[in-house]
């Protein structure tokens, strides 16, 4: 289980032990509210890490198809420039996304997904991708 689903679930254990779904129209929604609340960041970070897995496979795929020994050609690099843009852009998201729901430390992702180093230092602010699709979150 990764950090992030294990940090979930504890909070959602939380919430439901505080009376979450024991809501009556006379009673308190808001822990009922808080557990959605809950259940709601755990499946925007689960979509987020499927998209960084998703990002980071294609990297991955595009180095794996090419001999290291033959130098990209100008529309290679182009291509891996764009990949390793799309991949620094997925990894800010969940690491944000993280940070908002209280999981502080990034290195657990950063293992999870075996994130390379070369996507770790690029991860941040950025110039816009012209071909990346746009989050949904």
């Amino acid at each position: 289980m990764r950090d992030w689903q294990l940090a979930m679930s504890r909070h959602l254990r939380r919430a439901s032990r505080s009376g979450a779904g024991a809501v009556s129209g006379t009673g308190n929604a808001a822990p009922s509210i808080a557990y959605e609340i809950a259940r709601e960041k755990a499946a925007a970070l689960g979509r987020l890490g499927q998209r960084l897995e998703a990002a980071l496979g294609e990297l991955e795929a595009f180095d794996r198809d090419r001999p290291a020994f033959v130098p990209l050609s100008l529309g290679e690099r182009t291509e891996r420039q764009r990949l390793l843009a799309h991949a620094a852009r997925a990894l800010w998201y969940p690491g944000v996304h993280r940070a908002a729901c209280g999981l502080s430390s990034s290195a657990q992702l950063m293992r999870d997904y075996r994130v390379p180093e070369e996507v770790r230092r690029r991860m941040g602010a950025q110039e816009p991708i012209a071909s990346a699709p746009e989050s949904d979150v």
